[in-house]
């Protein structure tokens, strides 16, 4: 058992070592009363901000379809040319926050990279 924290400073979950079992003293590190640990069921906060595999396939459906919104398109223009603080400028301006724009460059940087990886598997044949 191992309790996950989020932080809202760190993207990345830190995890916490295992609690160690009570030793049934009162006093020290690892006091209290000797119990067995109720199994709780899932809890619905549980699955916070985890897509679920029809929410993605949907979202990459209407990327498909509908394709980049002018900005995007702009940022990948940016990052074609190597001007990363450039493009986290724009992404900025337009989303509102630091954090929304660093995630957005990094989509708009994978997508980049998908297509030329793509573009690369159609030379070769």
């Amino acid at each position: 058992f191992q309790l996950i924290l989020r932080s809202s400073r760190s993207p990345h979950p830190q995890v916490m070592a295992p609690k160690q079992p009570n030793t049934g003293l009162f006093v020290g590190l690892n006091r209290g009363h000797i119990v067995t640990k109720k199994e709780l069921a899932p809890r619905p906060s549980d699955r916070k901000g985890k897509t679920s595999k029809r929410v993605h396939f949907v979202r990459s459906l209407i990327r498909e379809v509908a394709g980049f919104a002018p900005y995007e398109k702009r940022i990948t223009e940016l990052l074609k040319v190597g001007k990363d603080k450039r493009a986290l400028k724009v992404a900025k301006r337009k989303l509102g926050t630091h954090k929304r724009a660093k995630r957005k460059r990094e989509e708009m940087s994978n997508v980049l990279r998908k297509m030329r990886s793509a573009g690369g598997a159609e030379k070769k044949k």
